[in-house]
């Protein structure tokens, strides 16, 4: 498909359209590889005149003719520019990720092309039902093909044969199946690189480790089949992405670990081998709770599909299932759109920003649940960003579109310098946008070290304050790779941390939020969460169990929390919900009931029940 895309460009710049071509990825780490891989082909610089690229915190100054994206970047470009007249054509690539973000432009540019009729888009997948993406954006009310508005071009691409192979029994553990194939492979007299799928950051880099420990007896025992193990997944800092992209040395075999990004998002080079744990980590909205649960779920079949594709590129290559025939089989078509079972809040609040007054009528490729958009109208109004009419508020409800994050969130930050506590605030909303900042050990004895070194940075106020002090502790020390070592604390996810709050920092200081500190004092910050975290409050019943106030849903506290080997407090806010075998509350703050009416009277009010 790359070299697809690239033929594409080239007939569109011979075209000589006037105006800039503008290619939307569902991910960073795309819009950056390709735009790098676009300019190498056309021999010139990256972020020069001919080939840039923009993503959140990092965007080209100037206009260039192709400009590579994220699809939130061109969301926030509408609501400058509604019709987009900078572009003379936009491409929306990997359609059939089908993310929230992705259906929401679907529709923002299906109106835009009734009003400019010179506006071309492209609309570019792998597996998506092609004929119904035609009818979607198809004008044609007269039934008559010559005036069709859409049409379908189908591309083949180069695809080399793939062996298929499963297992004869479902595995216990796949991330330990998965170390075990990478083994097996290496030691075989296969050459070719390996991708290993798996659905998380912490999944991956616990992968990685064990991986490395091997690779490590491998050099001692100086055999030849050495390993060059590398990570992939969206919160890894750019640099260490570009890693996977770069040959192995000499001698050595490449491992790439990866989540879903590098499903579609990204192609590999060397890539042979590819081993499919057969799960991905999707999130899926509980309206009850008004929070995104993070679910472990079997892939579908063209996942599936697209999986085993990455092994055919450059040579025919080889794909290991970590999962039998039969469950094959049973596999759904099509992973549901993320628009379908997501929190839409955010979403919803962009298409306010755009001028669209009535929700219901907007035109979703997939229209979302009614009772999802209802929720997520709830929790905007009770965070102020609409009022009653369904109407923006100004500033607040315009402010926080602009920010790419959850609103929940957004309004904390907004708010923190009203509180006095804008810089502890920045920590720990850019901590709460990596999916875990510590290193869990493999060995036992290791874990037990992590435990204890944690507890150094523990305060009863629960995980969010523990988060501050970690960060503090990381700057103190200057943002030191030992510190991290010491304490099994993710260097990457750290490093990526201060980037995010660079980018936030300044973002508030553009909407004049004082950058100020409440030093030692913790009040100020938990009553800032609260402000903007009160739809996530929960209180101990006398069951035993956690309750949300509102919805009576039973919540457990996470393993991972600090709140769960103490004595549990009565009331608490946490940031999400993870659905395993209970609802666990994870990133929990301890609070005071008596905020909760007085921070958000709109929302609670007290009342006394008699039995």
């Amino acid at each position: 498909m790359l070299q697809e895309r690239e033929n594409t460009l080239k007939y569109m710049i011979e075209a000589e359209w006037p105006g800039q071509i503008g290619i939307c990825e569902p991910r960073r780490v795309a819009a950056i590889s390709l735009a790098n891989r676009v300019a190498d082909e056309t021999g010139t610089l990256v972020q020069g005149d001919m080939v840039g690229y923009a993503v959140r915190f990092d965007a080209c100054k100037n206009k260039p003719k192709i400009k590579y994206m994220t699809e939130g970047i061109l969301l926030r470009e509408l609501m400058s520019d509604p019709l987009l007249k900078s572009y003379s054509a936009i491409m929306l690539d990997e359609v059939h990720e089908r993310t929230v973000y992705t259906d929401i432009l679907m529709g923002l540019v299906k109106k835009i092309l009734k009003k400019r009729s010179d506006l071309r888009l492209i609309v570019a997948s792998a597996t998506l039902d092609a004929e119904m993406l035609q009818k979607f954006f198809n004008n044609n009310s007269t039934g008559d093909r010559k005036k069709d508005t859409a049409i379908i071009m189908s591309v083949e691409g180069r695809q080399y044969p793939v062996d298929v192979y499963y297992v004869a029994e479902p595995v216990p553990c796949y991330v330990q199946a998965s170390v075990e194939t990478v083994l097996k492979i290496n030691s075989s007299k296969d050459s070719g690189d390996i991708l290993v799928f798996l659905t998380g950051q912490e999944e991956v880099d616990r992968a990685v480790r064990l991986l490395n420990e091997h690779a490590s007896l491998i050099e001692e025992s100086k055999k030849k089949e050495k390993m060059c193990v590398l990570p992939m997944y969206g919160a890894l800092p750019y640099h260490e992405q570009l890693k996977v992209f770069k040959s192995a040395p000499s001698g050595h075999r490449k491992v790439v670990v990866a989540t879903n990004i590098a499903e579609t998002s990204v192609t590999i080079p060397g890539i042979v081998h590819v081993v499919d744990c057969g799960f991905v980590k999707l999130k899926w909205f509980n309206d009850d709770t008004h929070t995104n649960s993070l679910i472990v779920v079997p892939i579908s079949k063209s996942s599936a599909d697209q999986r085993a594709g990455r092994a055919g590129r450059e040579r025919p290559g080889k794909v290991y299932r970590l999962y039998t025939e039969e469950d094959a089989s049973k596999l759904p078509d099509e992973t549901p759109p993320e628009i379908v079972r997501s929190d839409l809040t955010y979403p919803i609040l962009q298409i306010k920003a755009f001028g669209i007054a009535n929700i219901l009528k907007f035109d979703f490729p997939s229209p979302p649940p009614m009772k999802n958009l209802k929720s997520a109208l709830e929790i905007l109004y009770a965070l102020e960003c609409i009022d009653i009419q369904g109407e923006l508020t100004k500033p607040l409800g315009f402010n926080m579109a602009e920010f790419a994050m959850n609103p929940l969130y957004t309004k904390v930050l907004l708010s923190s310098g009203n509180f006095g506590c804008s810089e502890e605030i920045l920590t720990i909303i850019s901590m709460l946008q990596v999916e875990t900042i510590f290193a869990k050990p493999s060995s036992g004895s290791n874990s037990i070290k992590a435990r204890i070194q944690k507890r150094l940075f523990e305060v009863e106020e629960g995980d969010l304050i523990t988060y501050l002090n970690i960060f503090n502790g990381f700057v103190q020390s200057e943002t030191s790779q030992g510190f991290c070592q010491k304490n099994f604390l993710n260097y990457k996810s750290l490093q990526r941390v201060v980037q995010i709050r660079e980018g936030l920092k300044r973002m508030l200081q553009n909407y004049d939020v004082p950058i100020a500190s409440c030093l030692r004092s913790t009040e100020p910050i938990l009553k800032c969460l609260v402000k903007g975290l009160f739809p996530n409050a929960a209180y101990l019943h006398h069951s035993g169990v956690y309750k949300t106030i509102r919805g009576d849903i039973e919540l457990f506290v996470h393993p991972d929390s600090i709140l769960y080997t103490i004595p549990q407090p009565q009331w608490v806010i946490f940031c999400e919900v993870v659905h395993t075998s209970k609802l666990y509350m994870k990133d929990i703050t301890v609070i005071n009931s008596e905020w909760l009416t007085e921070l958000a009277p709109h929302f609670y009010h007290r009342t006394t029940h008699y039995d």
